[in-house]
């Protein structure tokens, strides 16, 4: 039984890579395509460790979640990984010595798509750690259904995500695990010199008339005045409306968090389509509060 809690403080963040690299945009040519880039060129995240235990919990699949091919959203399973993250943290035996978590970066790969109606497994365990910060792996399957709605017969679900969590005090800033949570933790993976390096690393475009405002909600915000984890990816489902040809097939789909959005915020989305991806931009007040990618898989 593995930790995390989405309580997210902001303006804690390892040292390097927080804001993306100023330039000018990518052209859409493939050719610019840099065959060493990992987010144009996905790899499978990493297996569990043979004989190692994780911690499961089970959900309902419920039309909330799902889009208009009753597939689930990117915003939807933010969320079921947020409820095991709550549920996981809370079984463990240093809940209380390590209660504070950051999101700093989810990466999503639907290798096939969990539909409604149906139920989801979440298996959740430590793929990599160091000492302030974890690599935590869920694994996302479902049995599909049929009802009177969707009757057709389809594929289960399988769908592979990591999270990149950072360990904060009460103040926000990076801390060191406690020798139980490092214990715990480590005994899933044996990868302990864990470093960030950004997947997101596309410049930001210079600003166009293609640029969108996007309204948040008050319902968006979490009880520490924080845009949500699963809000960010409704805005990203919002531009998948016109990339069809990216969901209908295995994706992956990254997002990394730099800086808080606050209610009242302005948010901007700037966003380019590159060949076989998909890339955005959200930011506050000229800086760059999240980049997003989505990528075919190959």
């Amino acid at each position: 039984m593995l930790p995390i809690w989405d309580r997210v403080l902001p303006e804690a963040h390892p040292a390097a890579d927080i804001v993306p690299t100023e330039g000018n945009p990518v052209s859409p040519d493939k050719s610019t395509i840099d065959p060493t880039d990992v987010a144009m060129n996905p790899a499978d995240l990493p297996e569990l460790k043979e004989g190692a235990s994780y911690f499961e919990s089970n959900y309902r699949v419920r039309t909330g979640d799902v889009d208009q091919e009753m597939r689930l959203r990117l915003d939807g399973l933010s969320r079921y990984l947020q409820d095991i993250a709550n549920d996981n943290i809370e079984a463990t035996a240093f809940h209380t010595s390590d209660p504070y978590w950051i999101v700093r970066r989810t990466v999503i790969d639907v290798i096939r798509p969990v539909s409604w109606p149906g139920n989801v497994t979440l298996q959740r365990w430590c793929g990599a750690l160091s000492t302030r910060w974890t690599n935590m792996r869920v694994r996302v399957t479902s049995v599909h259904e049929t009802n009177r709605f969707n009757p057709e017969p389809r594929e289960d679900g399988l769908i592979e995500t990591e999270a990149f969590w950072i360990n904060v005090n009460d103040q926000g800033m990076p801390t060191r695990l406690t020798d139980e949570a490092f214990e715990m933790l480590s005994q899933t993976t044996d990868e302990h010199r864990l470093r960030w390096k950004s997947m997101n690393t596309a410049p930001v475009p210079e600003a166009s008339d293609s640029d969108r405002v996007h309204v948040l909600r008050a319902t968006d915000f979490d009880p520490f005045k924080h845009l949500n984890n699963a809000a960010y990816w409704a805005a990203v489902e919002d531009e998948l409306l016109d990339h069809p040809d990216l969901v209908d097939a295995p994706h992956r789909a990254v997002i990394e968090y730099l800086r808080a959005i606050t209610p009242a915020a302005t948010v901007t989305i700037r966003r380019e389509r590159v060949g076989d991806q998909l890339r955005m931009w959200l930011i506050v007040e000229d800086q760059v509060a999240a980049t997003v990618t989505v990528t075919k898989r190959p």
